[in-house]
């Protein structure tokens, strides 16, 4: 098939779309249910190079949960400890395939943001992960193949419209890229950069002592990053995502961005939280909404003396902000890369309060000293990549 018509461009007033191969060859993906738009295709298009270049550098299955041409998690196939298990509502699936871990963990990084999300795989889809998939909100999944009773589970979905697309991974796309904007047209090399171990071997700091388990969730963030509408950074513990900040104008917003969501993360695995009283029958989104409440200043709003009712079976104590940084200050191990260079020691004092102890960024800003000595002060190793990875 050398043509697929689209629901509607990016807006529903905007028709006719489709998308095709300009030299009339045939399309490297399928249709095997639903109709897609445009934005899908852009997220599963984007997603498929992210995870497949995760596969690449690690040797696991991945995956990753986009929305908006931009990723809100990204997971390697690691198993999942009990309490990953409960922060991800997957504690009453048993033992899950490393596929199903990894969305699972792709998806569980920001839950709040990856609500409708689109799902890329890197890995047959298996009937473990087509049943996860199934009692998320997603729009759909883009992945090499699918197991055909986890076909059959995601036909299902949404009334038999839930988008499943399959992409064939022997495809090798042409060496130069164009878009046009605004009636002209944008031409530029494909970004084919390796991101692997070596990636990271300039360290500048004083402390150069790089473990592989931390080269491991640095190339897991500058893969994200490679794929993330810039500026962009990202944070990364444990084979996956746990904090990415998009599209921003400033760096130091990117920075407190996915810090913020970072320690939500963090935050979610804390008692407080854990043990909160929900009340049976609260759906996944709605507990997701009221767990991010809780975790901020606006808390009232949720456990309120006469709003707490609504969510909870008795009223929950109040989570302190002393009692949340307390438990911040427990996040230790955290990776952290950023697409072009910091300009300035505060996004290092701002990533320091999410537990980042390495950092990967290209370097080249006149005031890298101050950048390399506020990481000195905090013992944090950083490499410099001297390679920007801006993504638009």
């Amino acid at each position: 098939m050398n043509e697929i018509e689209l629901k509607y461009g990016c807006n529903p007033n905007q028709k006719p779309s489709r998308i095709y191969m300009a030299d009339g060859s045939d399309l490297p993906v399928t249709v095997l249910n639903g109709k897609p738009g445009y934005i899908n295709f852009l997220d599963a298009l984007n997603g498929i190079q992210l995870v497949m270049e995760l596969k690449r550098a690690t040797g696991l299955p991945a995956a990753t949960s986009f929305k908006h041409v931009s990723p809100a998690g990204a997971a390697i196939g690691r198993p999942l400890s009990e309490v990953e298990k409960k922060i991800y509502w997957v504690e009453d699936m048993g033992d899950l395939s490393p596929l199903a871990c990894a969305y699972a963990r792709a998806r569980g990084a920001d839950r709040m943001s990856s609500f409708g999300d689109f799902i890329s795989l890197s890995d047959v889809c298996d009937v473990d992960t087509a049943k996860l998939i199934k009692r998320e909100v997603s729009d759909g999944v883009i992945a090499p193949g699918y197991e055909p009773e986890a076909l059959e589970i995601l036909k299902s979905k949404k009334k038999g419209g839930y988008n499943v697309i399959q992409i064939d991974t022997n495809y090798k796309p042409e060496e130069i890229e164009r878009k046009q904007v605004y009636g002209i047209t944008f031409e530029q090399g494909r970004n084919e950069l390796v991101i692997d171990k070596e990636y990271f071997n300039n360290i500048v700091t004083e402390n150069k002592d790089l473990p592989d388990s931390a080269k491991a969730d640095l190339a897991i963030a500058m893969i994200t990053l490679k794929y993330t509408q810039s500026n962009s950074v990202c944070y990364a513990k444990d084979g996956q995502a746990i904090g990415i900040g998009a599209g921003q104008q400033s760096r130091i917003h990117c920075t407190r961005l996915a810090g913020q969501k970072a320690d939500n993360w963090w935050l979610r695995q804390s008692p407080q939280v854990l043990s909160l009283p929900f009340k049976p029958g609260i759906g996944r989104a709605d507990r997701d909404n009221a767990i991010d409440v809780y975790m901020s200043d606006d808390a009232v709003d949720v456990i309120g003396d006469d709003v707490w009712q609504n969510t909870f079976t008795e009223q929950p104590p109040v989570f302190t902000r002393e009692e949340r940084r307390a438990w911040l200050d427990k996040m230790t191990g955290v990776s952290l890369g950023s697409d072009a260079f910091f300009p300035f020691g505060d996004n290092i004092e701002r990533a320091h309060r999410s537990g980042v102890q390495y950092i990967a960024e290209p370097g080249g800003s006149i005031r890298d000293d101050n950048v390399i000595e506020t990481c000195n002060k905090y013992g944090i190793v950083m490499s410099f990549t001297g390679i920007r990875l801006f993504h638009h």
